[in-house]
């Protein structure tokens, strides 16, 4: 599916690429609340990471992203895209959602994931108030807000 890319789930806590993962996520204390629980896949061309992904098992119809990113210099090169293909292709016949969430700011993220079939289902507020001790920022805004986007599968 990714040509000349291989995906490789990654089983060594050791060998986690925490460069990629802060990519999508602010601090690596964050990172450790789902990385130890989430099936944590690295993206490599020509044995280098270029990206990253986890997901999260909810429950038997539900698979969270946990972490998406991928390195800058294969950003917007259709590469995110393609790992969510991807994950939808390889987890929608054992789960009927696949949901993530992003920052209520972070308008690129959320315009990327509803270009890829995600649709928004939900708001989790205060979100990043409660689960980070800094304020964090983007786009000269505070994160405030987490909003929740589902993909539900073609073979539910």
């Amino acid at each position: 599916m990714l040509a000349d890319l291989e995906i490789k789930q990654i089983t060594n806590h050791k060998d986690y690429p925490y460069d990629l993962l802060l990519l999508a996520d602010e601090t690596v204390a964050a990172i450790n609340k789902y990385l130890f629980d989430s099936a944590v896949f690295v993206v490599e061309e020509h044995q280098q990471p270029i990206a990253v992904f986890c997901l999260y098992h909810i429950d038997n119809e539900t698979l969270e992203i946990k972490n998406i990113a991928v390195t800058p210099a294969y950003q917007n090169s259709g590469l995110g895209s393609k790992i969510l293909r991807h994950i939808q292709q390889t987890y929608s016949a054992q789960y009927t959602n696949l949901i993530v969430g992003t920052a209520d700011c972070g308008l690129d993220q959320i315009r990327f994931y509803e270009r890829n079939g995600f649709v928004k289902y939900g708001i989790r507020p205060n979100f990043f108030i409660e689960n980070y001790e800094q304020p964090i920022y983007e786009n000269g805004q505070l994160l405030k807000d987490m909003v929740l986007l589902k993909y539900q599968s073609q073979h539910s």
